[in-house]
């Protein structure tokens, strides 16, 4: 015991001295010749160390923002470190409360293997030494994840290995994420450390391809063909095209073109941008906004025909003001701001061909873009043209194979003793998709599907019947049109005739 003792004395001596010998040497030796020792001892442990280390911070660039390598490491590794890990970080996912995100501890470390080559992966982070002030706040603590591996793997780590974490990661990412409904912001609220232009909400829409309305064989006319669409990205690049494409979805209203949109971003797992044209001041602001969308998303503009007047910006309006009042908004600051603030959307037609297929369409792959109408016919043709809306699809009236589909969601029956009637009904009369799921919803527990079936007869027999006064009203008011313009005719021919007979009367007097 004594030994040890003596032993436990001798080493804490000789630390003593090793510390007293570092702090003389950082007092008093000179900071040029430090960095000299500093350089060879390093070179000396490379020598001694035969591993390499690759950090990969959290934030990066000159904002400091989110570094996008790390988040996809950090996912990559989040599917491995629950069952590798002794000590985990547990987080609330953001997009489902219900569910938590296991993730290494910091100073924690884990292993990897890649093509037989052993890994480590740890995460570290640092404190700042000295504070600093900063318009974009930020945690103190900055974060990294690093790797380690033998240098004899270095080109197989470096030219592979990372790139591999990297998909996977994103891969992973986009597998388990929560689709996003965003809406742009008023370009005021783009400002600030705060700043954003688009906000959003969690994409929750139920509507899938097997609950659509509608034709089978349209249904997967348009699913082949976002399918082909989704693993074309080679194909567009050989043939020298922005990854995107344009659907245009045109029909009556209630014919389910927001359940359309629903169910291609639910089937394609895209996020959806809602863009508010009138909300957008200029065409400036809109090519922003299309440069914060992200790939894998389906942009939307609902009702284009009544968003803006595009076609009617081709010429200038000239509007009437009074004298009077105009005189008075220039000596009324508070009234020419309001003014201001009030005045439409300076976006125009050639902004918005330029949005959808020019030069800034490209910056970004995987992208869908969508436009709805009632009225289609309103429509600059080149603002729908092949090459910008790709592909026109008609949601047209509920038909017989769609009115199955609504039958089997909303009653779950395949077959009826009613079918017969309501088939032929439908081909007689048009009634909406919206207005015939309003008659199968059960409307309280005492309902059963005969009920509800009869429900729809007697509203597709009051459609027919309101159909058929209407097409009579028509061919009244189209005769008495077509017998006043006989009478105009005759008496013109009668004033052309009388017209010649006194002229015929003045020539013989």
């Amino acid at each position: 015991m004594r030994e040890m003792g003596e032993l436990w004395s001798q080493l804490g001596s000789l630390m003593a001295t090793i510390m007293f010998v570092y702090a003389m040497y950082e007092q008093f030796f000179p900071h040029h010749l430090r960095v000299y020792v500093r350089k060879y001892t390093q070179r000396f442990t490379r020598l001694m160390y035969p591993y390499i280390q690759i950090s990969f911070p959290e934030f990066s660039g000159e904002r400091l923002k989110r570094s996008e390598a790390y988040t996809a490491i950090r996912t990559y590794l989040s599917a491995n470190s629950s069952q590798r890990a002794q000590r985990l970080k547990a987080e609330v996912d953001q997009g489902r409360q219900d569910s938590v995100v296991l993730s290494m501890d910091d100073n924690e470390e884990i292993t990897d293997e890649f093509h037989g080559v052993k890994l480590w992966w740890s995460a570290n982070y640092t404190l700042p030494r000295t504070q600093s002030f900063s318009f974009y706040p930020s945690s103190e603590e900055k974060r990294f994840l690093t790797l380690t591996f033998h240098r004899r793997h270095r080109h197989l780590i470096t030219t592979s290995y990372i790139q591999h974490v990297l998909k996977k990661g994103r891969a992973i990412a986009v597998d388990n994420r929560k689709l996003k409904l965003y809406t742009n912001n008023p370009s005021n609220d783009w400002y600030g450390w705060k700043r954003t232009k688009w906000s959003h909400v969690n994409f929750e829409h139920p509507s899938r391809f097997d609950t659509l309305a509608m034709d089978p064989k349209k249904k997967e006319e348009i699913v082949k063909d976002l399918e082909r669409f989704k693993t074309g990205e080679k194909y567009y690049a050989k043939v020298g095209k922005a990854w995107k494409r344009g659907y245009l979805l045109y029909g009556p209203p209630g014919t389910g073109k927001s359940s359309m949109i629903a169910a291609m971003a639910n089937y394609m797992n895209y996020d959806v941008y809602d863009l508010e044209l009138t909300a957008v001041k200029e065409n400036t602001e809109l090519r922003k906004l299309l440069i914060e969308t992200s790939s894998k998303s389906i942009i939307v503009i609902e009702d284009i025909d009544c968003s803006l007047d595009l076609t009617g910006q081709r010429k200038k309006k000239k509007e009437k003001k009074d004298e009077d009042g105009e005189e008075k908004q220039k000596n009324n600051p508070v009234k020419k701001a309001e003014e201001e603030e009030k005045k439409e959307s300076k976006v125009t037609l050639s902004g918005l061909l330029n949005f959808i297929d020019g030069i800034w369409s490209a910056c970004g792959g995987e992208r869908i873009i969508i436009f709805t109408t009632n009225f289609v016919e309103k429509l600059d043709p080149a603002l729908i043209r092949r090459g910008r809306m790709d592909k026109h699809i008609e949601m047209s009236y509920c038909g017989y194979e769609a009115f199955k589909v609504l039958a089997k969601n909303y009653l779950e029956v395949e077959s009826h003793s009613l079918f017969p009637t309501i088939e032929k009904l439908m081909g007689e009369t048009n009634i909406s998709p919206a207005d015939v799921a309003e008659n199968l919803m059960p409307k309280s527990a005492d309902e059963d599907p005969e009920i509800c079936l009869k429900s729809l007869i007697e509203s597709l027999e009051e459609a027919k019947k309101k159909a058929e006064e209407e097409a009579e009203k028509k061919a009244k008011e189209d005769k008495k049109e077509n017998e006043k313009k006989e009478l105009v005719k005759d008496e013109k021919v009668e004033a052309s005739e009388k017209s010649g007979e006194e002229v015929k009367e003045n020539g013989i007097h």
